[in-house]
């Protein structure tokens, strides 16, 4: 893995102990998507100091604020919409969150997420939304993808977050992690290749 690409553990539906390992062994970054969760297990882990929790599933309006609460960073803000809210419960909370903006470069029913057009039509506001910290941005390959249209699709990926002045890059799973930090992505996001399967015991988020 290049240098400039970091590991950002993703940890659903893993056990606390799971991820204890994990931090004695130098981790120190972890990503969630189930709020309910996250939260067990962040108390189960308050004695190892303060880790760096990231929220990386579909942000649900009425979780907004409970997600600024408990994570620094948030890597699926997919619209115009959600952006203000989270703006606006930051100020309220006199937090400052990082966030990344999730893009959507192909046809996807099950992905969300700005069209580049869409996204550079509203980036004026966007970027103005204090206390909001944009960090980048952040896409998600459909399945079925082979290596090269991956690559690719990074690539535009990079290409549209240089020209918003955006230095982050979210991009890149298991299986194509690859392909991602070849395209540049800062982030990569590992759940089954460094913790195996999930945990089918893990509580699930009503």
């Amino acid at each position: 893995m290049p240098a400039s690409t970091r590991l950002l553990a993703v940890s659903k539906g893993q056990s606390a102990e799971r991820m204890r390992e994990a931090v004695l062994a130098g981790q120190r970054s972890f990503g969630e998507s189930r709020l309910q969760e996250a939260s067990a297990k962040q108390l189960q882990l308050l004695d190892l100091g303060p880790l760096d929790w990231h929220f990386i599933g579909r942000l649900q309006a009425n979780k907004a604020r409970a997600v600024l609460r408990q994570f620094t960073t948030i890597h699926s803000v997919d619209s115009l919409e959600l952006a203000r809210r989270l703006a606006r419960i930051a100020a309220e909370e006199r937090l400052d969150p990082r966030v990344f903006f999730q893009v959507k470069l192909r046809p996807d029913p099950a992905k969300g997420g700005f069209e580049p057009q869409e996204l550079l039509r509203h980036w004026q506001e966007l970027q103005s939304l204090e206390p909001l910290q944009p960090l980048g941005l952040m896409t998600i390959a459909p399945l079925g993808l082979q290596a090269a249209d991956r690559l690719a699709m990074f690539h535009e990926c990079a290409a549209l977050a240089g020209r918003l002045g955006l230095a982050e890059l979210s991009m890149g799973m298991s299986g194509d992690w690859r392909e991602a930090a070849a395209a540049g992505s800062t982030w990569v996001r590992i759940g089954s290749g460094l913790f195996g399967n999930r945990n089918p015991s893990a509580p699930l988020e009503p």
